[in-house]
């Protein structure tokens, strides 16, 4: 049997003041949130990473019960938790340089994306051939740690996989073995000639 799994990246904080945290999302982000609400197929298993982001958007989405996975919470940040990109850049240029193009860095003191692949890696193996399929509520640095899984990829890769704010990633696959798929966009009817 197949597993089509459906990760789904949380919603994010609409202010330019982004941080190496995990804040409650805004009404703006809320209200992107209830838009996408019925728009998932079916599953007979919900889950979500466990910061505050990721499970306001699968309760926002209506996805209860859902289950959160601690194997899909976002990279550890360590020292740099709660910290700007340009606070960090600021005062730990040669981390941050370190960090953006080793996966083995962990300038910071938390956990390497290296180690996060891994760890995403392995949940993803670790689903049940039988478990149909699976929607889940994660983290961007996640869903780029599950394709670069899924492509076989290195974990030089991680850094140029983009993955927007409610953009979802699709895999299938079985016995280890993953299949990135391309969501089709609903077509409109052409309008007559």
């Amino acid at each position: 049997m197949t597993v089509r799994l459906t990760l789904l990246c949380a919603a994010a904080r609409t202010e330019r003041d982004v941080r190496f945290a995990d804040a409650p999302l805004d009404e703006r982000a809320l209200h992107r949130v209830r838009a996408l609400a019925g728009a998932f197929p079916r599953a007979a298993t919900r889950c979500s990473a466990p910061s505050r982001r990721c499970t306001e958007t699968a309760r926002t989405l209506g996805w209860e019960p859902f289950t959160p996975q601690p194997a899909l919470r976002d990279l550890d940040m360590g020292s740099w938790y709660g910290r700007t990109l340009d606070e960090v850049a600021a005062a730990d240029p040669a981390g941050l340089a370190g960090w953006l193009t080793d996966p083995q860095a962990v300038p910071h003191g938390g956990e390497s994306v290296a180690q996060l692949c891994d760890r995403v890696a392995a949940w993803l193996d670790a689903l049940p051939s039988d478990a149909g399929r699976v929607l889940a509520v994660v983290e961007q640095a996640v869903a780029r740690a599950a394709v670069v899984h899924a492509l076989g990829a290195p974990p030089q890769a991680f850094w140029r996989i983009d993955v927007p704010p409610l953009s979802t990633v699709e895999l299938t696959g079985r016995a280890g073995r993953w299949n990135l798929r391309m969501a089709e966009l609903p077509l409109s009817p052409r309008p007559p000639r």
